[in-house]
């Protein structure tokens, strides 16, 4: 499946049936990491969930009442990624598994760097670029 560029965020949830209508709830995390605006617009895609004998991306009641999954980043780890935007403070954005943000200082868009992760929070870790590669690596 191709995901396309401009994939905002990607979370799992239930369509919930609610008076005459269905309802899908996006996460407060969403919103609060300004990839999302209430009150905006959005194209939805829904997929269906894996087979229940492919446990890599499903996961137990039990798990879901934990909260959500944990960073798929730690704290010294390197990471080659590519800077996809630029946020509003002038700092370099790339996404990681899941969808997970990490904020590069110092970075163009479409830039290719070797960063170290250096802080990671619940829904956002921040890096610093400790080699940039050529247009060609």
């Amino acid at each position: 499946m191709e995901i396309s560029d401009q994939l905002r965020c990607l979370f799992s949830a239930t369509v919930e049936e609610q008076d005459e209508s269905f309802v899908v709830e996006v996460p407060e995390q969403e919103i609060r990491l300004g990839d999302l605006q209430a009150g905006e617009t959005y194209r939805v895609a829904v997929l269906p969930s894996p087979a229940t004998d492919d446990t890599s991306d499903t996961y137990t009641e039990s798990e879901r009442e934990r909260g959500p999954p944990k960073p798929p980043v730690e704290e010294g780890e390197e990471r080659t990624v590519e800077i996809e935007d630029i946020g509003d403070q002038g700092d370099g954005i790339t996404r990681v598994e899941r969808g997970f943000v990490v904020i590069v200082p110092d970075t163009e868009q479409g830039e290719r760097v070797t960063v170290e992760i250096t802080d990671v929070r619940e829904n956002v870790a921040f890096a610093e670029v400790i080699e940039r590669m050529s247009y060609y690596e």
